[in-house]
């Protein structure tokens, strides 16, 4: 039997790798909502900012796939995709009789940590930025409505414009890399969150809630800086500094001062299960997925700095 799987945020970095997995499944029709939506079956119009526009988006709809966020920019124009977005979105969802609502969220709604192995529900949601508080919201309208909420931390792979170069881009700024470190980060690359998106949409298992989506083997600090290193070039230019004396370094900088924050104290995520409960594998992890994508982050970087 054939699921009509609807899908927003598909032309983003997670989206669109959850759209290009679902049309490899042959028992899947796909369509895509957007608000530039060209004439055709593939597509159906609406957009997040304006709610009247998705009455009847949802119709003939199995399951909604909902990744489509706004990250940063005007608070107001945040919490009209984020939180009022989702839940005309999701009112829609209800109204059409669609069995299945995902959301794709962010570990980002728990605030800044350190979390060291926490499993769903654990610890209180504690956003500490705009993005974050109507991201938490939409996260109960889906919620509240018997969705399913899905929460990777770090994303890194081919179209990654943030956490990787954001990495590459704080040590330079540090003129050295990090060294007496340990923290563990939960990472996942796009091409299995894609596969994992997907797999939970068509899950037979039900349920709703929240599960951590995240490779069940966490990265070190020093593997990651040591990866970036082996792939990308050194950053820093070679030299390392302790914690304390980089965040000397970054007092100047509250975007560096924020990077730091994130990097040195554990953001680690623990939801093994989930991947069995979905039938899903989780990958070899970072060290094999990370030398994939290595060369798009060489011809990234070197784009930018030209």
């Amino acid at each position: 039997m054939t699921v009509n799987l609807l899908i927003t945020g598909a032309s983003g970095f997670v989206g669109g790798r959850v759209a290009a997995t679902a049309r490899r499944r042959p028992d899947v029709h796909v369509r895509l909502l957007s608000r530039h939506a060209p004439p055709g079956p593939a597509y159906v119009h609406g957009d997040l900012c304006a709610p009247p526009s998705l009455r009847g988006a949802c119709a003939d709809t199995d399951v909604l796939v909902h990744c489509a966020s706004r990250i940063g920019g005007a608070e107001e124009t945040v919490r009209a995709v984020n939180d009022h977005g989702t839940r005309a979105l999701v009112e829609e969802a209800l109204r059409a009789g669609v069995r299945r609502i995902v959301y794709v969220s962010t570990a980002a709604v728990l605030g800044r940590g350190p979390f060291p192995g926490v499993r769903p529900g654990e610890v209180p949601i504690a956003p500490a930025s705009p993005t974050s508080r109507t991201r938490a919201t939409a996260e109960r309208h889906v919620v509240d409505a018997g969705g399913l909420v899905l929460r990777p931390h770090l994303v890194y792979g081919e179209g990654d414009r943030w956490v990787i170069p954001g990495v590459v881009w704080l040590m330079n700024e540090l003129s050295a890399t990090l060294t007496g470190c340990e923290a563990l980060q939960s990472m996942i690359d796009v091409d299995t969150l894609g596969r994992a998106v997907v797999a939970a949409a068509l899950s037979p298992a039900p349920g709703g809630g929240v599960r951590h989506v995240g490779h069940p083997e966490p990265v070190t600090v020093p593997d990651l800086l040591a990866a970036v290193g082996r792939e990308l070039g050194e950053p820093g230019r070679g030299a390392a500094v302790d914690v304390a004396t980089a965040l000397e370094r970054a007092a100047g900088s509250p975007l560096a001062l924020h990077h730091l924050g994130m990097l040195t104290v554990d953001h680690w995520f623990v939801d093994d299960a989930f991947w069995k409960d979905v039938d899903c594998s989780p990958g070899e992890g970072f060290g094999a997925a990370f030398s994939l994508a290595a060369p798009w982050y060489r011809a990234f970087l070197q784009g930018r700095v030209s």
